[in-house]
């Protein structure tokens, strides 16, 4: 029988390893969607959508349907996922791998503030800027919900949903961006700071050049830690590496 993968999706990346998963005869890839986007990317392979119910849940489905590996592909903010991915497959000893795109680094010229939160975000803003780009998705916008004094413009794939700011203009809309079209955003908008999250990859990096070019301050949140014992790979071709031994 072909060996049977779960991936937790919803990334890129994801995607991509399910692509190459399903054009092999000796695998069968199934990738779980969490559904919280309406219109996710097609998928190749079988795909599931919602959640588990928990470690214990997703423990249940791993031997229920005689999952041989599990690979972690959700975003690197999915941090709950992340703990109960790593939970399931201690105790079912299926295999795991992590799989994350790396981080972001600052170049010359930035003017990054990194902290570990939203609500750390929220509480240095006043200081930074009256003007906020904030692309930290719609779930985080509650951190923001009390600077009635602040203009904010949100990017988001889905529409927001309440408690939000009350200065607050939306933008709904999916990467790849360009740093020509990020540049002209912030100076249409007129942006004098821009907050995100640390999600690395290339699709929406081009707001930090262009805040890079119009010498914009910049919050960073740091992506949470891994569950211990727990490392990421970068890439997909990684994550084949580590699957070698159960796939064959």
């Amino acid at each position: 029988m072909p060996s049977h993968v779960l991936v937790l999706g919803g990334t890129a990346e994801a995607r991509e390893l399910a692509a190459v998963l399903a054009a092999r005869e000796d695998v069968r890839v199934t990738t779980s969607l969490a559904g919280r986007v309406t219109r996710p990317g097609a998928v190749d392979g079988e795909v599931r959508i919602g959640g588990f119910g928990g470690a214990e849940g997703l423990a249940a489905w791993l031997r229920q349907h005689r999952v041989d590996a599990v690979v972690d592909a959700t975003h690197p903010f999915a941090a709950t996922i992340t703990h109960n991915a790593a939970r399931a497959a201690s105790a079912t000893g299926t295999p795991l791998v992590v799989l994350r795109r790396p981080g972001w680094r600052p170049g010359p010229g930035d003017r990054w503030h990194t902290v570990d939160s939203p609500a750390e975000a929220a509480e240095l803003l006043p200081r930074l800027g009256r003007r906020v780009f904030l692309t930290t998705g719609r779930l985080g916008l509650a951190a923001f919900a009390h600077l009635a004094d602040l203009h904010f413009l949100l990017r988001s794939v889905e529409p927001p949903e309440p408690p939000m700011p009350p200065d607050l203009h939306v933008v709904l809309a999916r990467g790849p961006f360009t740093e020509a079209g990020e540049t002209e955003l912030l100076r249409a908008h007129r942006i004098d700071v821009l907050v995100t999250k640390d999600s690395g990859g290339t699709a929406t990096a081009a707001k930090l050049f262009a805040a890079r070019r119009l010498g914009l301050p910049v919050v960073v949140v740091r992506r949470p830690p891994l569950p211990p014992r727990l490392t990421a790979v970068p890439d997909v071709p990684a994550v084949l590496e580590r699957l070698e031994p159960v796939l064959g």
